[in-house]
């Protein structure tokens, strides 16, 4: 296991456990926190001994989201370019999220608050407690979300429900969530992490390159009109067919037996 004052690191087999690392202040963000983040996911995206990333927090608590001593004190010490820079490192973690070409599993405990709403929602998967609430909790402090926040959370549940957690910062709980299919998987408190754990092992043996592919069809459909996408998804289709990942799971469906991606 790797650590620093920002991030813990432990690989279980071909799964990157990320934990962010404040436990005393709920995990909440600083500048190192989500620079070492960024560059933990980026290597992770170009080791091919790495199927799938798995991100927590320490304690009983995700993300608490920024923090606002510190940010408090930027604002009032610091030139505006100093904020700038200082929210380009959540955005350098958002960005390294959506484009990892590996599924990256969000695994929450307690509270996902402000910016640690932002990152759960940025994640592919969603594996929750039982008792975890999810807050946009930046209205609070006379503050509008960043790292895309916004956008994860209009695309995650309907747009009255969005506005009221954008609007009032209301708290969410998991369960409701995954009524709305925001949220994958609900585990017993204190199971999260296990839970995505496993989860992610088994994605983690799945075919990479084709989960790298079907990463980035999701991610471009938004943007894309249904031609646009037509013809993304057959170059991609082609691409699949030639290499050895389709070779081996065709193999197997007509062999009857389970595919080895990895080997």
């Amino acid at each position: 296991m790797k650590n620093d004052a920002a991030v813990r690191q432990a690989r279980h087999g071909r799964v990157l456990s990320l934990v962010l690392n404040n436990p005393a202040q709920r995990n909440a963000l600083r500048p190192d926190t989500s620079h070492a983040m960024a560059q933990a996911i980026r290597l992770a995206a170009e080791d091919d001994g790495i199927g799938a990333v798995v991100i927590s927090g320490a304690g009983e608590h995700f993300c608490a989201g920024g923090d606002l001593r510190s940010l408090g004190e930027s604002r009032r010490n610091r030139p505006r370019q100093h904020l700038y820079e200082r929210i380009s490192n959540l955005n350098e973690f958002v960005r390294a999220i959506r484009q990892c070409e590996r599924p990256v599993i969000a695994a929450i405990e307690g509270h996902a608050a402000g910016a640690g709403c932002v990152i759960a929602l940025a994640c592919d998967l969603i594996v929750a407690a039982e008792d975890a609430h999810f807050t946009m909790a930046y209205v609070k402090a006379g503050l509008n979300p960043d790292g895309a926040g916004t956008w994860f959370l209009q695309r995650a549940v309907p747009p009255q429900l969005a506005a009221e957690m954008a609007l009032t910062g209301v708290a969410v709980g998991a369960p409701r969530l995954a009524e709305l299919g925001a949220v994958n998987r609900i585990a017993p408190k204190g199971s999260a992490l296990p839970e995505a754990l496993e989860w992610a092992a088994k994605l983690a043996a799945g075919p990479m390159r084709a989960i790298g592919r079907i990463k980035r069809l999701l991610n471009e459909a938004p943007g894309h009109d249904y031609l646009e996408q037509l013809e993304l998804e057959r170059e991609f289709m082609v691409e699949a067919l030639h290499g050895e990942e389709a070779g081996e799971g065709i193999a197997a469906f007509l062999e009857k037996r389970p595919p080895r991606f990895v080997r």
